[in-house]
């Protein structure tokens, strides 16, 4: 019986810890959507383990960084346009995550919804 109750509790601890790496990791890797007026061409940011970021088919916004904190993503951008560079962390809401869906709300009204990309 004792042998049972410490398999049991085993269990339950390694099942507990993969769970939360899961969770943890789950924003890591490359999210995009579709380019609007742009049939077939994707755009997005790719998410890297240790926080790094980096975008994807956007040449005028540069992400450098990410952090999570709660349900809020933080992303340190620098806006490349017009000659003039501005950089600056965005705070989004993470409204839904899934495998393969990350859906982004701002503070400026706006909603942006990624797949992953395979």
């Amino acid at each position: 019986m004792k042998k049972l109750i410490l398999g049991v509790a085993v269990f339950a601890m390694v099942f507990v810890a993969c769970d939360s790496k899961k969770s943890a990791d789950s924003v890591v890797g490359s999210w995009v959507m579709p380019i609007e007026g742009q049939p077939g061409k994707m755009q997005g940011i790719k998410l890297e383990e240790g926080g790094e970021a980096s975008s994807i088919n956007m040449a005028t916004l540069v992400y450098k960084y990410w952090e999570q904190q709660g349900d809020n993503l933080l992303l340190t951008v620098k806006s490349i346009g017009n000659g003039i560079e501005i950089e600056g962390i965005d705070t989004l809401k993470i409204e839904k995550l899934t495998a393969d869906s990350l859906i982004l709300n701002s503070n400026y009204g706006y909603t942006l919804r990624y797949v992953r990309e395979k």
